[in-house]
């Protein structure tokens, strides 16, 4: 680094960002914003003070709020990621106190509802959002920002939506490492019915089936398993998902009941049948595959980089040169002014070390995955 001036830590895309609801989609977000140096500064709101606890103690926010108030009118993002019942109660505790120049988005399943109740209470800048994103596992304890990464993040515009508050909500679900998908509400709801909703239905009727035969159960293994993955999820946050789609739900129930009748017709018929199940693989196999970050989180640092000639190679130089092994190295944002790099590293303690070599050159470094 002789020479060379100090680096600059890339400027953010938004100054104070709220994350209202740290649970495992929330959390990540906040971690996202604050790894990828898309945030200086987040806030987490929920009105548990022990999941509030929890985030700031593994380093999820910045610092925590248990109560709306006049600190919500510097914040320049707004994320409502509480589960689907409890959105349009959290939108109207927030409303009075958002700052009229606020990008303002949620991650709610479901979209016309939340739309319109922003609408109602005249939130000019909301962009609604889902990220198609989740882990059996829930809570800020199992948040990752990779759970985003390469995530379609479907952004739900009404007629009333600003472009310029559109085109703020891209670049934040870029530069998160989801891709964008640009869609009605309507239309998301009822998309969603068939590939989530209706899936979740029919787990917990193959479950019930299981549930009242004791003999199917010790048969029930392997693809069964697979089959019925999404029952084992929140019982409460499930069925207010699909309580809030019901319409498009029973639009898809109705989908499936004839293609069901359709299957069971097939079955006097074996070249009809295999024909069917050979659309069933294509289709299958085509479908694509999700690849989430293989880095093991507790072993990666993060550095903010300027976009300047020789950043990384500074890094990895004054990293070597110490006699600490960079496993894996990726790029995950490059801004105008800068953006982020990943570091893979072989273990906690060269976590710990490979952040104080790099903050004494100057760079600014986070280490949680």
């Amino acid at each position: 680094m002789t020479g060379q001036s100090a680096p600059v830590t890339p400027a953010p895309l938004f100054e104070q960002a709220a994350i209202a609801g740290v649970g495992l989609i929330g959390g990540s977000v906040a971690l996202g914003l604050r790894q990828r140096f898309l945030a200086r500064r987040v806030i987490g709101y929920d009105a548990s003070i022990e999941v509030l606890r929890e985030a700031e103690a593994l380093g999820v926010v910045d610092e925590v709020r248990a109560t709306p108030g006049e600190w919500l009118r510097a914040c320049d993002l707004v994320v409502l990621a509480a589960p689907m019942r409890a959105l349009a109660p959290l939108a109207r505790a927030l409303a009075p106190y958002l700052s009229p120049a606020a990008l303002v988005t949620d991650v709610g399943s479901v979209k016309a509802g939340i739309a319109a109740e922003l609408e109602a209470l005249g939130v000019r800048n909301f962009v609604p959002g889902h990220p198609m994103a989740g882990s059996e596992r829930g809570g800020v304890a199992h948040a990752r920002a990779a759970l985003l990464e390469n995530a379609v993040w479907v952004l739900t515009p009404t007629e009333h939506t600003p472009l310029t508050a559109l085109s703020r909500a891209r670049t934040l679900v870029e530069q998160l490492g989801a891709a964008p998908v640009v869609m009605p509400p309507d239309a998301h709801d009822s998309l969603v019915a068939t590939v989530s909703h209706l899936p979740y239905l029919a787990s917990l009727a193959l479950t019930h089936l299981v549930a009242r035969d004791e003999r199917l159960s010790l048969l029930a293994a392997g693809g069964f398993r697979d089959l019925t993955r999404v029952a084992s999820g929140d019982p409460r946050m499930s069925c207010d998902m699909v309580m809030e789609n019901r319409q498009a739900l029973r639009d898809a129930l109705a989908r499936f009941r004839r293609q069901l009748e359709r299957l069971e017709a097939d079955l006097d018929c074996p070249e009809e049948l295999l024909a069917a199940a050979q659309e069933g693989k294509r289709t299958r196999d085509s479908l694509p595959v999700v690849k989430r970050s293989l880095l093991p989180p507790r072993h990666d640092l993060v550095v903010a980089v300027p976009d300047k000639p020789n950043q990384i190679g500074a890094v990895t130089q004054a990293l070597g040169e110490a006699g600490v092994n960079i496993k894996d190295i990726e790029v995950l944002a490059i801004r105008e002014e800068g953006g982020a790099i990943r570091l893979g590293l072989e273990s906690p303690e060269d976590v710990r070390r490979a952040s104080g070599i790099l903050s004494a050159a100057g760079f600014e470094v986070r280490g949680r995955g």
